[in-house]
């Protein structure tokens, strides 16, 4: 593989981290914002921003990953991402609150697992 699709593939990479990063600290924000202060429900727990993050990490996961599989031939980045993908459709489906967060923050989590595995694997 040429330097400058690896460069891409890493940049990938970086931003599924990033993109996860950012997610979880929304799942938590959001939490402690509309509990405590009663404040931005309306925004920052509408079902939208879920399924346009799903749907940006999937892509960017699936590009990354299966890129980076089909390159160094492991399986474990695209399992453990894939998992937690799984984990992350499934916290639409429950509801706003505790258990849709612990369903986010453990989806989030393998996914940068998942990104962080194909980073490695690819050096």
């Amino acid at each position: 593989m040429n330097r400058s699709a690896l460069s891409n593939r890493s940049r990938l990479d970086r931003a599924g981290i990033a993109l996860s990063g950012l997610c979880a600290i929304h799942c938590l924000a959001s939490i402690v914002v509309v509990s405590a202060l009663g404040l931005g429900g309306q925004w920052l727990l509408a079902p939208e921003i879920h399924r346009w993050g799903l749907a940006l990490a999937c892509v960017i996961a699936g590009v990354a990953i299966g890129w980076g599989a089909l390159r160094h031939r492991r399986r474990t980045p695209f399992v453990v991402a894939m998992t937690g993908l799984t984990f992350m459709g499934g916290a639409l489906a429950a509801p706003h609150g505790i258990e849709e967060a612990v369903l986010t923050i453990i989806g989030v989590a393998l996914v940068s697992l998942g990104h962080i595995l194909n980073l490695r694997h690819s050096h």
